[in-house]
Order: C-alpha cells, then sequence, then structure tokens
C-alpha cells in the first residue's frame, strides 16, 4: 500500500496512551487534534463543538435558541466563517442552508425554503458544503440542481450560477454540466475542487468558470467531498459501504488509502479533512463516529461517538456527516488567504462572518 510523503511521525501508540477521557473511545490520542472539532451531527438534528478530550463546549439548537416558527432540520455539513464568529451549516435533506452565530445562538440568515426544494429564488435542491469566502460570498454545490451556486448575504438569489439547472441532465460536462455535484472546495491556487457523483469525478475550475482539469479518484463508487491535502495532492472520502478515504494526484494515481476490513470496515464516510499534522479527521457516517486517522501506521488514533451505535447523549452521535476543526484551523480560516474571491455585488452589504482582510486579490484562478 502506498503511504503519504509526509515527513510526520507516527503518533502515539494508542495501545499505551491513557486518556482520562470517558467520551472518547479507549486508546484515543487528543493530543493529535489542534482544537475542538465542529461536528454536523445530522440525524440528532444538532452541531456540536467537542473538544480534544470528548467534552460538548457548545451545542445548537439549545431551548430558547431558535425563533418562533423556526425550525433546525438534519444538519449534513457545517464550516465556521473566516471570522470564526459564526458556522455555516447546510441541512441538505431539508432544502436549506443557515447562518448561526455562536455567540448568540440565533440563526441571522437562511437561503432556502425549509422542506421544499425547487431551483429558483430561494430555493435548493439538496445543497452541499456551504463555504463562506472571505469577502463574504458563499459557494456551495446543489447536487439534485446540477449546479454550484455563489450566494451572498442577505440576498435570497444566486449572485452567479455555474452550469444548466436541469435535473434530468446531471452529467459530467463542465462547467455546462455537473454530474451531481456535492462539494467545492477551495485550492490554494484560488481554484475550486468540484466533486462530481455521477462517473466518479473531481475538477479544478476557477472563479471564471474555466475547468482546469478532471480526473477520477481511483477506485471511488461514491466520490464525496474532495478536499486538498497540500497543492497536487487532494483526498476524498466514498461514501458506500464499506466505505474508504484516499488520496491521489490530479492524474488519478493513488497514493494512500484507508479501506479497514471486517468488523473495522467504514460504513458510509462522507468527509475527510487533513490535519496540521498530517493526520486526517474524518466523520463516519453510518458507523456515528468521527475519527481521526493516522496515515503512517492506518490506525484510528482519536474516536468521539461508539461505532454503530447511535444516541444523543455525551460520546454518541447519530449519523455524523460533516466536521470542522475549530478556529485558527478551520477551513475557511485557513484557506482564506488563497481562496478564489468571486466579485461582491456593487452596493452589497457587508457580510456576518466575513473577513476582507483574509482576501488575496489575485488568486480567482
Amino acid at each position: 500500500m502506498a503511504t503519504t510523503g509526509s515527513s510526520k511521525p507516527p503518533s502515539a501508540d494508542p495501545s499505551i496512551y491513557r486518556c482520562p477521557c470517558p467520551y472518547l473511545a479507549k486508546g484515543s490520542n487528543p493530543h493529535v487534534l489542534p482544537g475542538p472539532v465542529l461536528i454536523a451531527d445530522h440525524l440528532n438534528s444538532r452541531l456540536l463543538i467537542v473538544d480534544p478530550n470528548g467534552t460538548i463546549a457548545w451545542e445548537f439548537p439549545q431551548p430558547g435558541d431558535l425563533k418562533k416558527g423556526q425550525s433546525f432540520l438534519v444538519p449534513d455539513d457545517a464550516f465556521f466563517t473566516p471570522n470564526g464568529k459564526y458556522v455555516l451549516a447546510t441541512q441538505e435533506d431539508d432544502f436549506t442552508i443557515s447562518l448561526i452565530d455562536v455567540a448568540t445562538h440565533r440563526i441571522v440568515w437562511r437561503y432556502g425554503t425549509p422542506g421544499v426544494p425547487g431551483s429558483g429564488p430561494n430555493h435548493l435542491w439538496n445543497p452541499d458544503d456551504a463555504i463562506m469566502m472571505p469577502d463574504g460570498n458563499v459557494i456551495t454545490a446543489d447536487i439534485k440542481n446540477c449546479r454550484i451556486l455563489v450566494l451572498r448575504p442577505p440576498y435570497h438569489h444566486p449572485i452567479h450560477i455555474y452550469g444548466i439547472t436541469d435535473p434530468g441532465a446531471c452529467l459530467h460536462a463542465p462547467p455546462q454540466r455537473w454530474g451531481s455535484p456535492n462539494g467545492a472546495f477551495p485550492l490554494t491556487n484560488g481554484q475550486y475542487l468540484i466533486t462530481e457523483i455521477n462517473g466518479d469525478w473531481v475538477d479544478s475550475m476557477g472563479v471564471n468558470g474555466q475547468v482546469h482539469w478532471s480526473t477520477h479518484p481511483p477506485g471511488v463508487n461514491y466520490p464525496s467531498d474532495t478536499n486538498e491535502v497540500r497543492p497536487g495532492l487532494y483526498l476524498t472520502a466514498d461514501y458506500s459501504d464499506p466505505g474508504q478515504v484516499e488520496e491521489f494526484t490530479k492524474t488519478g494515481q493513488l497514493v494512500w488509502r484507508f479501506k479497514p476490513t471486517g468488523a473495522a470496515a467504514m460504513n458510509q464516510p462522507s468527509l475527510a479533512l487533513p490535519l496540521p499534522n498530517g493526520d486526517i479527521l474524518c466523520n463516519d457516517d453510518f458507523n456515528d463516529r468521527v475519527i481521526v486517522i493516522d496515515p503512517h501506521t492506518n490506525k484510528i488514533v482519536w474516536q468521539y461517538g461508539h461505532t454503530g451505535v447511535h444516541g444523543a447523549a455525551p460520546g454518541y452521535l447519530y449519523d455524523p456527516d460533516g466536521v470542522d476543526v475549530a478556529p485558527p484551523h478551520s477551513l475557511a480560516i485557513t484557506h482564506g488567504p488563497t481562496m478564489g474571491e468571486y466579485p461582491v455585488p456593487p452596493g452589497a452589504p457587508p457580510v456576518p462572518g466575513a473577513d476582507p482582510s483574509l482576501a488575496h486579490r489575485g488568486a480567482n484562478g
């Protein structure tokens, strides 16, 4: 099996590490994480921030958080905003995207009509992985509408659409058509990495809509949320049973794969993110756990959640479907200086959660 080119030493042997952490799996090493983890706990309809020792530091919603008539259902992905003070959550199966103030526990903007799929203004059809750019624009995949959107609070219409909105033609012909896109993650060169479910495709696209390259993650049945480890090396989860996580090049060459078998097999993991130390953070959805994998040993070195046992009590999850690391190691902050920016509409007001000081004006791919 191929391994990564990282110079990181192997993590501490979990068999000798003693963690006084009652809500983590036995052998977990909190030191492999750079900070707390944000978890979209899908079927518990909540967001959690869990510290490396497994303690819940923040939870949304709690009683009184939602206004009369508001709901917050089935979050499948969540990322901190560029200023680290808000969380942007996609509720794929409720057809909405919500911007949440971490301090006040309030939804301050929502795009989409809860429970109602569609393609017109303020409608989505299975949105996925909404990420805020430093200037406040939001890029998201809109899976069943076969398109990539750029949105901007407080507006309730797209400011740009990549692709033709045609649920009957979700196929790989970018940038005019996309085969059920389920992720649009920033690259360090200002482009975005688009994952297409149909046909097992990953594409690099600039904010000008130019597609620079496309490839197949090797041996993957259902590619999910592909993102960059470093220039030239990419990471994807295979949302399958049994599932896998792998690193590959833009020519589709396999570099590393984690695919345990038997009782240890993954069950429909949907997102894997690289950590600063070279480990991999991953939500293993249908195993009801979030894990950290050491790619040098191919061992799980941290786990929150009981494998295959769902629940809502401390230490339990129910189909966790998304993760991010807390600031300053969160995706939007670490990628902010190189993230491609779509132009802000003239006269648009400032956006809660934005941090224009992070923007790199030349990174438009």
